[in-house]
């Protein structure tokens, strides 16, 4: 084995290293914060339950409260945890950093969580509410809808955190035009296309097939886009410390 192979291999073994206890820390931080949410479960479950208007669920095995409950506290611990995440994320590329691209990072931070928070306010505040009174209300003079504990809270947290995710657009497209993955005036020449995107994805998130609730979800995510791109005018391409 070459001096050049095996440093390489040494290099290899400590990223690995250093991912893995990255790793641990952010199960750690997830495992931690679950823990506190589980005690508040109930007032999590009350408050999950609020946009369809109704104040108590129904389960039908023994062990259904308990991994109901397990599922609430896990998705609160995920959001609660996201600012450790974030930070291990960045530790982790921290060392290929340049200065100014280290700075950028650190910036940034703070508006990729507000973006999370957003899409997760949105979400609950606007989509959930027209989402859930039509699938409630659709059929309902024929059929009796008990909400099932366990599949609703499962929809419902999947759904939030996903549109959280959602709204990472903006800091995912500036990210890419500050690296050099792509140029802003591509991405600006494939308006049409994002907008028709838009929608496609619109269609496949939504849980309602009404064009009102799918256009709620559709418009916001070109809007990002628009958004990404705005703030991509600012940072301009790749640069490196002298």
């Amino acid at each position: 084995m070459t001096v050049d192979s095996r440093d390489r291999e040494l290099s290899l073994i400590q990223h690995l290293d250093e991912l893995r206890r990255r790793l641990v820390v952010a199960a750690i931080a997830v495992a931690v914060t679950t823990g506190g949410a589980f005690f508040f479960s109930s007032s999590i479950v009350r408050f999950l339950l609020a946009p369809a208007g109704i104040q108590r669920c129904v389960a039908f095995s023994p062990t259904e409260n308990f991994t109901t409950f397990l599922r609430v506290a896990l998705f609160a611990g995920i959001a609660l945890a996201m600012p450790v995440l974030l930070y291990e994320i960045y530790a982790y590329v921290d060392p290929a950093l340049m200065s100014n691209e280290r700075k950028f990072v650190l910036i940034s931070g703070p508006f990729v969580l507000l973006l999370f928070l957003t899409g997760m306010a949105f979400c609950y505040y606007l989509l959930l509410p027209h989402a859930l009174d039509f699938l409630l209300h659709f059929g309902s003079d024929v059929i009796d809808n008990q909400l099932r504990c366990n599949e609703y809270l499962s929809f419902v947290t999947t759904f939030i955190l996903g549109v959280g995710l959602i709204f990472e657009l903006p800091a995912l497209i500036v990210a890419l035009v500050r690296i050099g993955v792509v140029q802003r005036s591509w991405l600006a020449k494939q308006r049409r296309y994002v907008f028709l995107a838009s929608f496609i994805a619109g269609a496949i998130i939504t849980p309602t097939p009404d064009p009102f609730n799918q256009t709620l979800v559709s418009l916001p995510i070109y809007f990002l886009y628009e958004l990404g791109l705005l703030l991509a005018r600012f940072v301009g391409g790749p640069r490196r410390a002298a």
